[in-house]
């Protein structure tokens, strides 16, 4: 062990992850991903009873900002864009930016570097978070009627 350094000996000691094993992580994602889509594809959740009711729409009535996300889904995998929209405007917009996040987070393993991206900035977050809850809120709300699944 170095003297006062012993984040050099520990960096000698540990090899660093082959490129398989640095992919595992976004690959299960992508794996996990595209077999609920594939279920929710053939599932169809615009019928009752293939699916639990949302537990937060069954307990209190009101929508959560994922209800009707299982449908857009659906309506995306077949072709329906306006409908798919419809169910859940948020999801919908969000999609893009989770597409790129997972892309950059495969990109930034397979090269074996940390994920760096504007995306993930603190206020970034926060401000999401913050889009999240007013979404909820107003999705709820009579005169927003538009945003309910």
């Amino acid at each position: 062990m170095s003297q006062g350094r012993p984040d050099v000996v520990d960096a000698v000691r540990r090899p660093a992850p082959s490129g398989r094993r640095r992919l595992r992580a976004p690959l299960a994602v992508f794996g996990t991903a595209a077999a609920a889509t594939v279920v929710v594809t053939f599932v169809d959740p615009h019928s009752p009873g293939h699916y639990p009711t949302c537990p937060f729409l069954f307990l209190t009535g009101y929508y959560c900002p994922g209800c009707g996300g299982l449908r857009m889904v659906n309506s995306l995998t077949h072709g329906h864009v306006g409908t798919a929209f419809g169910l859940n405007p948020l999801a919908f917009l969000l999609l893009p930016p989770a597409v790129y996040l997972w892309a950059r987070w495969t990109y930034c393993a397979a090269r074996g570097e940390a994920v760096t991206s504007v995306l993930l900035r603190r206020g970034v977050l926060a401000g999401l978070v913050g889009v999240l809850l007013v979404y909820w809120v107003v999705r709820n709300l009579p005169f927003a009627h538009a945003l309910a699944p």
